[in-house]
């Protein structure tokens, strides 16, 4: 039997995963901790924040969660440190901190 994405770890077996390591599932990537790559860390300051939205749709790792039409803040979890929430923010509500801790 093949194991799905949540059950591969580094313990897994060759016969136990699908041919060439491929994934079939959708959204697995949630399941990885990319956040922990970052060089650089985005820092959001609530006060300057308007929560215009205009951050979000340029994110490319989802990593700025909305609820109820307002930022919830920064998923560090998958957040790369990219830095393009900080160029696209009017307000100057996000900037970048050197170094990949939160």
């Amino acid at each position: 039997m093949k194991l799905s994405a949540k059950e591969i770890t580094e313990h897994s077996t060759w016969q136990e995963m699908t041919l060439g390591g491929e994934i079939y599932e959708p959204a697995t990537s949630k399941l990885v901790n990319t956040g922990a790559w970052r060089t650089n860390t985005p820092v959001l300051d609530t006060e300057k924040c308007r929560n215009c939205l205009l951050c979000v749709p340029f994110c490319p790792d989802s990593s700025l969660p909305v609820e109820g039409g307002k930022l919830l803040g920064i998923d560090y979890y998958h957040c790369k440190g990219c830095g393009i929430c900080t160029e696209v923010c009017p307000f100057g509500a996000l900037s970048m901190k050197e170094g990949g801790q939160a």
